[in-house]
């Protein structure tokens, strides 16, 4: 589909999506330049696999080529209630659309759903303004890609020296035989080492039935890292791979890895096997603004750039505050660091169904 060719026209229309639509619509979010991995159909399929919350996949035609989406989820959840998020469980997927009549056209829909099912508000993922009534929220959270060169010697000289340091340390470790680092290692292992670092920030971790559907939805776009010290798994990632950007996007370390520079050995190794690959860009993903995963994505030279999300409010009066800097949720986060990790672990899955 050629983007810049689209010329808009009179028979618009917006519906929900079925999963008869799913190539149709991967097919146009491949194809749109701002197109992510949270825009494809499977991750609304593995949310309502999860947690079971509906999905609500706009679909904006004119006539019969699609001109827009919205991968919408409608987030009823037990403690925060109702909202409709493009999208759910991301740090992105707002709505795609060729034009601004096409944006308009699939918000005033998500508007229209939203005030049937009584949700408090929508949220739009993404900088683009829907039109009149949509308030922009932002000096949250800021989001890292790095523009990736052709060769891994090239990338190295780019990182800043100090980092650069720590990566040479890190390599130096590996060629005694120290530090190692395998692909496609277990699941579990991932996970073990995942919710002690979620705990260990007072954050509760995701159940693993959320990130085996996202593997089994995207097969080989899914790549689990581990690193190993002496035989020791100290620190895991997993990351995914969409059109020629590399996601490295949930990470899990023991606090000794620090020491190890485990987690750097790790970004280094995806990084180098991201351009292997063919990856342009390595998106780090987001950080709260101000805060140690921030201030540490920040020493690999890439300038943070603030997210932007756009809410039009249905019966909230102010914009929603849902992430751990809430003075509401301090408290939480100091008694969940706490936790035995038995009970983090159990607890866990079912309290973050509130933080879509």
């Amino acid at each position: 589909m050629n983007m810049s060719a689209y010329k808009i026209g009179t028979d618009i229309s917006v519906r929900i999506a079925t999963s008869d639509d799913a190539g149709e619509w991967d097919r146009f979010v491949f194809n749109h330049p701002d197109g992510t991995m949270f825009h494809r159909f499977g991750w609304m399929q593995a949310v309502q696999e999860t947690y079971g919350y509906r999905p609500l996949p706009l679909l904006t035609c004119d006539g019969n080529e699609i001109i827009g989406v919205a991968p919408l989820i409608d987030a009823k959840t037990p403690l925060l209630g109702r909202s409709l998020i493009s999208t759910g469980f991301t740090v992105g997927g707002g709505p795609l659309a060729l034009d601004e009549i096409a944006l308009h056209a699939v918000a005033e829909e998500a508007e229209k759903l939203a005030l049937d099912a009584g949700a408090k508000y929508v949220e739009f993922r993404s900088a683009a303004s829907p039109g009149a009534g949509w308030i922009e929220k932002k000096d949250v959270y800021a989001s890292f890609q790095i523009t990736l060169p052709s060769t891994p010697e090239t990338a190295l000289t780019s990182i800043p020296r100090k980092r650069r340091a720590e990566i040479r340390k890190a390599l130096s470790s590996a060629e005694k035989g120290d530090l190692h680092i395998c692909h496609r290692q277990n699941f579990d292992l991932f996970y073990d080492l995942y919710s002690i670092s979620l705990r260990n920030h007072g954050t509760p971790v995701f159940p693993r039935a959320f990130l085996t559907a996202l593997m089994n939805h995207f097969g080989d776009d899914v790549d689990i890292s581990v690193a190993e010290y002496r035989g020791r798994p100290v620190a895991a990632l997993l990351s995914f791979f969409y059109k020629d950007v590399a996601y490295p996007y949930y990470i899990g370390a023991l606090p000794v890895a620090r020491d190890m520079r485990a987690a750097e050995f790790l970004y280094w190794s995806l990084m180098v096997k991201s351009i292997e690959r063919g990856c342009k860009s390595f998106d780090f993903g987001r950080s709260r603004i101000g805060t140690g995963p921030y201030h540490f994505k920040k020493l690999w030279g890439v300038e943070p750039a603030p997210l932007i999300y756009q809410h039009r409010l249905i019966t909230l009066k102010s914009l929603p505050n849902v992430n751990p800097q809430n003075p509401k949720f301090a408290q939480f986060v100091k008694i969940w660091r706490r936790l035995p990790l038995g009970v983090t672990n159990r607890l866990g899955p079912l309290l973050s169904a509130n933080f879509p």
